[in-house]
């Protein structure tokens, strides 16, 4: 049977849900063995196993793996795949980070954001930013893959008894060291796996604007802020908000598009919303494209509104 590697995204005490799609990923390939590699990590190898799906637990516990320096993290993957037929990560910014390497360590091509798993070693991946969808087989005789989130649903976060087993790694690789990290505090809802996002684009002028006219509507929602590259390249917003291409992948079940026009790069990293609702004052926008429902207004008015009703 095949026997898949997955690498357990976390922040040092609890499981990131891009991980459980990566687990519904990796059991369509065969049996699922997750990897959770930190300092004192037990909660988090715990947690790991009673995801449903699992069927091991590999816990790699050092002062080495903290931090999860990919410098360090690759080579203990790349030890563990001389037992396993594939390495499967998140598409996330560490996952990203992570896969590159063990696939040059292991001296294969990497197979990028899949979107769905055709065969044991047969893909489905974006191409052109998502406006084509290629289908790719891998020749390699192991397979280093990461997955695109919103593709799969996430597996059961309970349910399962996995047996939890200690292993060792060659430590830290001296190519680079921690030194601190500044998270930014954000109370609402994780911009990934946010039900609904209300995000705002370039027509919102500057960050005052930005902020007096979304943060409203998404406050009456409980939503999470995204932003148009170009929104944050003009520094009206954080670059952690940003949706797209180069940004954040998203597919809630709401997605508010606010003075946004649609540019692919944008598209590409949300079109996959079950419900896109736009909002643009120029009727030929590429965004009502795609939009199930479109409002051809002037957002400072409209959006007020919108809130007050809400």
């Amino acid at each position: 049977m095949t026997r898949t590697l997955v690498w357990v995204e976390h922040d040092g005490a609890s499981i990131k849900d891009a991980t459980l799609s990566a687990v519904t990923a990796a059991a369509q390939l065969g049996e699922v063995h997750a990897l959770v590699a930190g300092h004192n990590i037990d909660g988090v190898a715990d947690e790991a196993a009673r995801i449903t799906g699992v069927a091991r637990v590999l816990k790699a516990e050092g002062a080495a793996y903290a931090h999860g320096l990919p410098e360090n993290i690759a080579p203990l993957i790349a030890g563990l795949l001389a037992d396993h037929d594939a390495f499967l990560a998140p598409a996330t910014t560490t996952g990203k980070n992570i896969a590159p390497r063990v696939a040059a360590l292991m001296d294969v091509a990497q197979i990028s954001e899949i979107l769905s798993v055709e065969g044991p070693k047969t893909f489905t991946r974006p191409i052109y930013a998502g406006n084509a969808i290629a289908t790719v087989e891998s020749s390699d005789a192991r397979l280093v893959i990461t997955v695109r989130g919103t593709a799969f649903a996430k597996a059961d976060p309970t349910g399962g008894e996995a047996p939890v087993e200690s292993v060792a790694g060659p430590g830290d690789a001296g190519l680079s060291s921690y030194q601190g990290a500044d998270i930014a505090k954000n109370e609402r809802p994780e911009l990934t796996s946010a039900k609904i996002v209300v995000s705002g684009g370039r027509a919102l002028k500057d960050a005052e604007t930005f902020a007096a006219t979304i943060t409203p509507l998404a406050d009456r929602l409980g939503a999470a802020i995204g932003a148009s590259r170009a929104a944050v390249d003009a520094g009206y917003v954080p670059n952690d908000y940003q949706v797209g291409q180069t940004g954040k992948i998203v597919a809630p079940q709401v997605y508010i598009a606010i003075g946004i026009s649609g540019a692919i790069q944008h598209l590409a990293g949300m079109k996959d919303s079950k419900t896109i609702i736009a909002i643009n004052k120029d009727e030929d926008a590429p965004i009502f494209q795609i939009a199930d429902i479109g409002l051809v207004a002037d957002l400072f008015t409209a959006v007020p509104e919108l809130a007050a009703k809400v």
